[in-house]
């Protein structure tokens, strides 16, 4: 990919066909990163049995249809929840590709302040080197144990599944949730697509029948037919 922070949003800057990434049972990606804090911790060292780790940006409408929910997770016995702050999956006149890592960090600060995140907000390096390690996709999030393995993983998060996979793994149920593919909620689209500013909209629209049929029809139908990959507590990698 010929540049990571890029300026206008193209569905050739994904690739959609492939799954990228830890696979469950693999050893997660670790990295010493910087917080919204301006502490450096390592993705992860977290206290409780799962960590759940979703990556996200302010212009993903995606990331923001989710937060309410995985929001949520990080008050269950055992569970660490945290966001790891990626490039901008949609960015604009007002929210642009960053130039700089103050420029990153500056956006995911606008995360917790404007609209107030309340997870652990790990920030990427500029060129995305946690980010590329997990697979590079705008909203996917990952379960660790504490053996530091991956127990489920998807692509693009869907956050019902994922909360029953994180109710499975406190039960010390091995997980079977699917994670099919849900669209974003069509206010928070416009409302996020808006605040990033001119361009992001249409960028967005133009590859929006690529990704209906990408995702809620081929994606969607694979994961009907196919089999889920099971991760639990024990998992060891």
């Amino acid at each position: 990919m010929a540049d990571y922070n890029y300026s206008e949003f193209s569905t050739t800057d994904y690739d959609f066909k492939n799954v990228h990434g830890p696979e469950i049972g693999d050893k997660a990606p670790d990295f010493a990163l910087m917080t919204t804090e301006g502490d450096t911790k390592r993705l992860t060292d977290f206290t409780g049995d799962f960590l759940v780790l979703e990556m996200g940006s302010i212009t993903c409408p995606l990331f923001q249809s989710r937060r309410g929910i995985m929001e949520t997770l990080n008050r269950q016995s055992g569970v660490s929840t945290a966001v790891l702050y990626v490039r901008e999956a949609h960015p604009g006149a007002d929210v642009p590709g960053h130039k700089s890592f103050d420029d990153k960090k500056a956006c995911a600060t606008r995360l917790k302040a404007e609209d107030g995140e309340t997870r652990t907000v790990f920030v990427d390096g500029l060129e995305g080197e946690a980010h590329s390690a997990y697979g590079s996709m705008p909203n996917a999030v990952f379960i660790i144990n504490r053996n530091g393995c991956v127990v489920y993983r998807s692509e693009w998060n869907n956050p019902s599944a994922t909360r029953k996979a994180v109710a499975a793994l406190i039960a010390g149920r091995a997980v079977t949730a699917k994670d099919y593919f849900r669209p974003a909620v069509p206010v928070t689209v416009f409302r996020t697509l808006s605040k990033a500013g001119k361009g992001s909209a249409a960028d967005f629209f133009k590859g929006l029948p690529f990704l209906i049929w990408t995702n809620i029809i081929k994606r969607n139908l694979r994961l009907f037919f196919g089999r889920t990959r099971t991760g639990s507590a024990r998992t060891t990698c």
